[in-house]
This record gives structure tokens, sequence and C-alpha cells, in this order.
């Protein structure tokens, strides 16, 4: 009982932290720079444990900072020009090169895990950015938070969906190998919660604003592969600590766990919102 008073009181603070700092562009820099660094701090820690693996946990992290805010930057045309990815290019050929004065039994797994960290945190949140700032036919920007938010509401109903569902139903394994818990039918209940959210938030988008940033069915779309990528995402993060052999990837939230336990299935399902966005325009 205590545990779930403890997990519901750090889950409401997490949503209304998510959710406010998105009303301010620099609210939404400021969080989403410290989840980054704390993320790749916690990743970095989690894979110096394993035998024959030494991260730089430090410079690892800053540059996965960097990488965030640099691609911010760019997105909101506070700076305009590319140049400023170079001194994250610089960090990553210093992170290379530095493995010549280590004296490490084998280099490739220090380049592997430090890459791995940057592709599999930094570049994923940096997206959010992608999904904030808007280019307008005049060749302005405009900052934009629904979309990104709606990415975690979805998130959030596809999680809450999944419980209930499964909870109640959940009787064919999903990936029992990866994570026991999950059912198909907790799976496609979040789903059905999701499209039916998604449904309601292009309703309003489409009836309530000048200019209606997707058709219903195009926001049904988006919840769609948010769903599918996000349990994907979750499924990642389990298979990376069934690896370590860990139950938990930290414990700096309470109740819920470590950073990547919290943020898992955002991971993947962000880098897919900004493609399948980028699709639409295609077609």
């Amino acid at each position: 009982m205590k545990n779930l008073i403890v997990r519901t009181i750090t889950g409401i603070f997490f949503v209304v932290a998510v959710v406010v700092c998105f009303l301010r562009p620099v609210a939404m820099e400021f969080l989403f720079a410290l989840v980054t660094g704390l993320s790749l701090w916690e990743y970095c820690g989690l894979v110096n444990t394993v035998k024959g693996v030494s991260v730089n946990r430090f410079i690892s992290t800053i540059a996965g900072v960097y990488f965030f805010l640099a691609v911010g930057g760019f997105c909101s045309g506070v700076v305009p020009t590319g140049a400023v990815f170079i001194p994250y290019l610089l960090t990553i050929v210093y992170l290379f090169i530095s493995e010549l004065y280590t004296k490490a039994d084998n280099a490739i797994n220090n380049w592997a895990h430090t890459m791995l960290g940057q592709m599999y945190i930094a570049l994923p949140f940096s997206t959010i950015n992608v999904l904030a700032f808007n280019a307008t036919p005049d060749g302005g920007i405009v900052y934009n938070y629904i979309v990104p938010l709606c990415v975690f509401i979805f998130l959030w109903a596809n999680d809450t969906g999944a419980y209930c569902s499964g909870s109640l139903f959940g009787r064919h394994k999903l990936f029992p190998r990866i994570s026991p818990g999950k059912s198909w039918e907790g799976s496609i209940g979040g789903a059905i919660i999701v499209l039916a959210v998604a449904y309601l938030v292009g309703w309003y988008d489409n009836s309530h604003t000048p200019e209606a940033t997707l058709t219903t069915l195009q926001w049904m779309g988006l919840g769609l592969v948010v769903v599918v990528f996000g349990t994907w995402g979750d499924l990642v993060e389990s298979l990376f600590k069934r690896t370590l052999g860990i139950k938990d990837s930290g414990n700096i939230l309470p109740g819920h766990g470590g950073m990547l336990d919290r943020f898992d299935s955002s991971l993947m399902a962000m880098p897919a919102a900004v493609i399948y966005l980028f699709s639409l325009t295609l077609f």
C-alpha cells in the first residue's frame, strides 16, 4: 500500500512536470535537457558494470545534453547555422581517439557502448525539438507543443489501457521471453483507448483551432504509431535490463525506478512520430 501511494504521488508530479513544461519552449528545453543528461548518466553507470566496458560517463553525458540543446537551437531558429553541431562532432571524435590512450582490453566494447548511448538516448530525445518547432509557409518558425505533448498523452493512455485490459482479460503473452507481464489483450486494449483519445484530440483540434494541426484520421494514425513503437520501446528497455540482469534501471523516481524505466516508450515513439509526420507531407 505504501509503495502504491509513493508511486501515485511520483506519477502525478511527473505528469504535471511534463505537461507544464510544454507551455513554454524554454521550460521544455530545460526539462528534457535534464532528462537527457540523467538518462545518459544512468545508462553509462549501468553499462560500466559490464565486464570489459569502461565508458567515459561524464563526457558522454555532456555530449548528449549538448546534442539535445543543439538540435533545439537549430530547430527553433535561435542558432540558424549547422555549425552548432561542430562541438558535438568534435566530442564524438574525442571519444574515439581517447581509446588509443586508455589501454583498454577491448576498445570496441567501449566504442560500441558509448555510441549506443548517443543513438539510444540523446538522438531520440532530441527529436522532441523536431516535433515542437514547425516551419511556417512564410519561412518562419513557430512553437507548437500540441504534437509532442500528445505523444506523451498517448503513451500514458496506452499504459493505462494496457494495464487495465491486461489485468482483466490478459491470457496470451505478447513477448514472454522479454516481458512476461505483457499480453496481447492488454496491448489491444491500450490501442483502443489511445485511438479513442486521438479521435477526441482530432475532433477538438479541428473544431476549436483556426488552423488544425492534423486531420482527425491523421491524429488517430499518430496514436497508432505511438502505441506500436511505444510498446517496442518498452520491450527494448526490458531486453536491455534483462541482458544486464537488473530489475530497474535506477531509483531516481520513487516507485517508478530510473529515468530509462519512465521514458523507455518515448525513446522509440518520438522518432517514429517524426517519421510519420514527415511521411504525411510526401503524400
